[in-house]
């Protein structure tokens, strides 16, 4: 029910989007009309060319047709951003708009002569700066949240954990998304903090780059850079799949020592015990009910196992077929997060209750992190990408 609750909430979305888009533009007709200043036929035409450009930049993040898309990576994904971040902000501007006139702190006319014109000031002076916020929050979320990485440690206890497993450190990369909007230099920082943690196992969970065209092979040569005494090893994202990249990334990704787990399991030896780590390609949040086919087969008795999925939403299943711990992203942590009454909101809740952050059930653990990258809006607010270092520890 998730998926299907989760795109009911992202079409009411993209429909108060589209209306606001019309009142906004029906509202600039008016009063183009009314003072004469341009010529409305003009105006018309202005309007018209923005909203193709909206229209553009919403198709082309559709993959199917991105595939199609001519322009150069940074060119369609600087549209596709504009027309997001566009749209969030001026949305978010008209409905606070539309509430200060409900409340007449914005009224339609201001009066000729107003009782108090100090007041009347100050209450247009707030009401702007209302209005404009959205742009403003946007504006930070984009060009200082965005690449504010973080690690983030965590301790996972597991019942009864071999001593020779207790405190080994996994380092988690997930949903990266190298395009405009995250440059190889960028996330050439990220893995030199990763390499300066020491892991003994460095984990990626998918999402390599957003688009069709996006730098795949940037991405894995700074992959390839990770040091971990017993290797990188990877499960692939819906990205992968969208992009049609899954055979090419694991074949790229096995040449350059990243070792992409599609269906299958290592076996890692730390003393005498053993880390079994699977891995599975990206569960199609449509077919909850096929979630992990065959994956209790990659169990290996008497080790502790480890799933690697992109997806968090697999977790119940997970922890029916007795995976010990398992590390996903997919939900960038809601990407915009807003605290409401000690409470998170944000879209991907509407997908999944697995958002970010660790959940327990019975003996088994998930870890949600946040991940590196972006996507749609180049912005991070309430969710800052982090580099996720867990420790395995003695229940």
């Amino acid at each position: 029910m998730g998926f299907f609750f989760g795109r009911t909430a992202e079409t009411i979305v993209y429909l108060i989007m589209a209306f606001a888009q019309w009142r906004m533009g029906r509202a600039i007709l008016d009063w183009t009309a009314k003072s004469g200043w341009v010529p409305v036929n003009v105006v018309r035409r202005v309007l018209i060319a923005c909203a193709a450009i909206i229209l553009f930049g919403i198709l082309i993040s559709y993959h199917t047709i991105a595939a199609w898309n001519p322009l150069d990576y940074k060119i369609g994904g600087g549209v596709r951003a504009a027309v997001y971040l566009w749209g969030c902000g001026s949305t978010g501007g008209w409905v606070i708009y539309q509430f200060l006139r409900l409340t007449k702190v914005w009224p339609d006319e201001i009066p000729p002569a107003p009782q108090n014109p100090a007041r009347r000031r100050l209450l247009l002076a707030a009401g702007s700066a209302a209005i404009a916020s959205p742009f403003a929050v946007l504006g930070w979320g984009t060009f200082l949240e965005r690449t504010n990485f973080r690690i983030r440690e965590i301790d996972v206890t597991i019942a009864g954990l071999p001593d020779d497993l207790a405190g080994l450190r996994l380092v988690q990369l997930s949903d990266i998304h190298l395009s405009a909007f995250l440059s190889a230099a960028e996330f050439a920082r990220v893995i030199d903090a990763a390499n300066e943690l020491r892991p003994h196992v460095a984990v990626v969970t998918g999402d390599l780059i957003s688009m069709h065209g996006d730098p795949l092979d940037a991405c894995l040569d700074q992959l390839a850079r990770l040091r971990a005494e017993a290797g990188v090893l990877g499960c692939l994202g819906n990205h992968e799949l969208y992009t049609d990249a899954e055979d090419y990334t694991t074949l790229q990704g096995a040449r350059l020592g990243i070792w992409f787990l599609r269906s299958r399991a290592r076996q890692l030896r730390f003393g005498s015990a053993t880390l079994n780590i699977g891995g599975v390609d990206y569960q199609k949040m449509s077919t909850t009910g096929k979630y992990l086919r065959g994956a209790g087969k990659l169990l290996v008795p008497g080790a502790v196992n480890v799933l690697l999925s992109h997806n968090p939403d697999v977790f119940p299943v997970a922890a029916q077929q007795g995976w010990d711990l398992t590390l996903a992203g997919h939900t960038h942590g809601g990407q915009v997060t807003v605290e409401i009454l000690h409470r998170s909101l944000n879209v991907a809740k509407f997908f999944t209750p697995f958002v970010y952050g660790s959940y327990r059930s019975g003996r088994s653990s998930i870890y949600v992190t946040r991940g590196i990258g972006t996507i749609a809006m180049p912005t991070r607010i309430g969710a800052p990408p982090e580099t996720a270092l867990l420790r395995l520890r003695k229940a």
